[in-house]
């Protein structure tokens, strides 16, 4: 079965339980490739989500990160041979459009490894997202985009929803009658393995309008 995780940002590292996790799932560690979060500026990122996985004694032989200045045929070769892949945050739309124009959608759809996104890298995971003026992007109009959809629901990541859980529910009301939207904020995180979803740290269902917390994994499930 296929592993994806949907993380929000962390204050410093993984909190324990989602730490263990990743340590268990990511048993294969020849190849981490990283997706850029803002992939048409040639400067490094990742910084951050490598020190996370350095916490937990995660490390590989060789990393690589994609960007605009990677030849698309050698983006596709690193994406169908890597052990882990690793959406990264930053810019949500650029990221996104960068997917669709290095046709990577489907490479990573096909792919065996492990895959993680962080913030705009998890919003980018999922099937559908709301860019929205009140999500804080610069747009004039809220429009729909398409993730790379490893799974059928919609996340919103890495987002205030404590003082803004009204917004959140009335922005996300609509499209939240196609698919279930699971809204976090940071220090949080979403572990899909098949058909079983964990939740660790204030993660919220958005499902027909309606919105609640969900309960967190406890541990005696991840055992």
């Amino acid at each position: 079965m296929k592993t994806h995780y949907y993380l929000g940002w962390f204050t410093q590292f993984f909190p324990e339980q989602l730490g263990k996790w990743i340590q268990k799932d990511i048993a294969d560690r020849k190849s981490l490739v990283m997706i850029s979060g803002n992939p048409w500026l040639d400067e490094e990122d990742g910084a951050a989500e490598l020190s996370w996985l350095a916490h937990e004694g995660i490390q590989f032989d060789e990393y690589h990160r994609i960007h605009s200045q990677v030849p698309m045929d050698e983006a596709h070769t690193l994406l169908q041979n890597a052990s882990v892949i690793f959406l990264l945050g930053g810019y949500t739309l650029e990221q996104n459009r960068f997917l669709a124009e290095y046709e990577l959608l489907d490479v990573i759809r096909k792919s065996e490894a492990v895959v993680l996104g962080a913030s705009a890298g998890a919003i980018n995971m999922s099937a559908k997202w709301l860019c929205s003026r009140n999500f804080g992007y610069e747009v004039e109009e809220s429009s729909v985009y398409d993730g790379v959809g490893l799974d059928d629901f919609s996340v919103l990541s890495h987002f205030d929803l404590e003082n803004n859980m009204d917004m959140v529910q009335k922005e996300l009301s609509h499209l939240s009658k196609e698919m279930n939207i699971y809204a976090s904020n940071k220090d949080c995180g979403i572990r899909v393995n098949g058909e079983k979803i964990d939740i660790f740290g204030d993660v919220y269902l958005i499902s027909h309008a309606e919105i609640r917390k969900l309960d967190e994994t406890s541990v005696s499930e991840l055992i």
